[in-house]
């Protein structure tokens, strides 16, 4: 994937020949989690990429809070601003956004703000999550735009990478 903190760098470099699974993707978006774990400092294994309407993988990102110091610096997030650079619009309709762990509040309005066509989510974050678990703003029917959710695409791996980063943090 590309660095989403850098302008210069090239996106949009894997295309498909066939429409990618969900599955598929969802692969892509651990390889970014786990990408973020690796990082000193470590990061949550959060990871996230973007799919654009015409099959070819825009933008993929892992958290990157500790990384920079930076309260937004979300996987989702990142992974949206970098899909923006790359097609060269804030509005991402026709988009697929997919996700290891179920989107935050920030995360989920700044998916219905991007106009993003659908959500593929991993594991499910009961405690925070804003797109069926705690709340449901990507699905709010008092707002302009709508999301259509896929959820629990590989949850038991997803869930496992955050469980075991959270285990070995505890060790320490």
């Amino acid at each position: 994937m590309t660095d989403p903190l850098d302008d210069s760098a090239p996106t949009g470099s894997v295309p498909t020949d066939a429409a990618m699974t969900d599955d598929e993707l969802m692969g892509l978006a651990l390889a970014e989690a786990r990408a973020a774990a690796d990082r000193e400092p470590a990061d949550v294994p959060i990871g996230a990429v973007v799919l654009g309407a015409d099959g070819r993988v825009l933008a993929g990102a892992g958290n990157r809070r500790e990384a920079d110091e930076d309260p937004t610096a979300h996987a989702e997030i990142l992974a949206l601003r970098a899909a923006a650079r790359a097609t060269g619009r804030w509005n991402l309709t026709g988009t697929t956004l997919a996700v290891t762990l179920e989107p935050c509040t920030m995360c989920a309005g700044a998916i219905v703000l991007a106009r993003v066509r659908r959500v593929v989510v991993g594991a499910p974050d009961p405690k925070a999550g804003a797109a069926g678990s705690l709340y449901d703003l990507v699905r709010e029917p008092r707002l302009n735009h709508r999301v259509e959710l896929t959820s629990g695409v590989r949850e038991q791996e997803c869930g496992d990478l955050l469980r075991d980063f959270f285990r070995a943090r505890r060790k320490r």
